[in-house]
């Protein structure tokens, strides 16, 4: 085995990962469940609905991922290819989301909220870019068993 492929660093790929996975629907409650969306009385029921449903989304792409990553058979190349793939379907989605028309990442209304770090106002893709794909790279390439022959 090659220094990158060793049990350690597998395990800390596989962890690397799992926080990826962990973070979408984390970060969906920690952004959603207020009065910036879940409880804002001017979003209609089905704008309401749907972000329940993108809520669920990243749970249901949370628990897949990790089942391929920590269940069975999950020492398989296919199965952390599989376990990243899911762990970044969620965060990826926001990428063309703004480009829907009519979208923005935040309401006027809530600007003031986002936190503003070295002078750049943060937004949702910012992670998605600077931590969250870092992240996921790191971990798929230390997850990664080798090639067999």
């Amino acid at each position: 085995m090659s220094r990158f492929h060793g049990p350690a660093q597998h395990l800390v790929g596989k962890v690397l990962i799992s926080i990826v996975a962990i973070a979408g629907p984390a970060g969906a409650i920690a952004a959603d469940w207020n009065e910036t969306h879940v409880f804002n009385p001017t979003w209609s029921p089905h704008a309401k609905f749907h972000n329940g449903q993108t809520i669920a989304l990243g749970f249901e792409l949370a628990a897949v991922s990790l089942w391929q990553l920590w269940g069975p058979g999950a020492r398989s190349r296919a199965a952390v290819r599989w376990a990243t793939l899911f762990a970044g379907f969620y965060s990826a989605t926001q990428v063309p989301a703004i480009l829907f028309p009519g979208a923005a990442l935040v309401d006027p209304e809530f600007a003031d909220r986002l936190p503003v770090v070295a002078g750049v106002r943060l937004n949702q893709l910012i992670p998605v870019f600077v931590v969250l794909a870092p992240l996921l790279a790191a971990g798929y390439r230390l997850a990664r068993p080798p090639v067999e022959r």
